[in-house]
């Protein structure tokens, strides 16, 4: 975005302390995401296009070494390729499919994420609050299904909508 363009009314760009990342702020609900405004800033930010306002869903989120932040709770230097992780992410996704394991003890165990302590459980959240690709994965789901591989800037993902 070029210095000359203006921002819709009641948003404020930012840039996040811990990636670096550009995000817009809704300065009417403080709430913030990572796609640029196209209609000014409102009380009411619910999406326009048809779906859920708000989604529910639990990950499993697999790090490589090209993640934004290559560490978790696991595992102090996370050193794993790209490729690696999605290979891992897709064996994580067969066992549940499968039925060998569940979604949620696979997350416990394995997910680089802080989630892992909840079952990769994320609460509820509303558009604008994830990376864009998580959110239109998880928005795309239905109650109950699971998503394929998702790739964005923390690592892989399997998503699990839950309400």
């Amino acid at each position: 975005m070029s210095e000359e363009e203006q921002l819709p009314t009641g948003w404020e760009k930012r840039v996040s302390r811990s990636t670096g990342q550009t995000y817009y702020l809704n300065l009417l609900t403080k709430e913030s995401q990572w796609s640029i405004p196209t209609k000014p800033a409102s009380e009411n930010t619910g999406s326009t296009n048809a779906g859920p306002e708000q989604v529910q869903c639990s990950h499993l989120l697999v790090k490589h070494e090209k993640s934004r932040r290559p560490s978790s709770w696991r595992e102090e230097r996370i050193s794993r390729s790209k490729s690696e992780a999605v290979d891992i992410i897709k064996s994580y996704r067969e066992q549940i499919v499968s039925g060998k394991a569940s979604f949620a003890e696979l997350a416990q165990k394995y997910s680089d994420c802080s989630s892992a302590k909840r079952g990769g459980d994320l609460g509820p959240f509303t558009r604008g609050t994830m990376q864009k690709p998580f959110e239109d994965a998880s928005f795309a789901l239905k109650i109950g299904e699971l998503s394929e591989a998702i790739h964005t800037d923390s690592g892989v993902h399997i998503i699990l909508r839950t309400a």
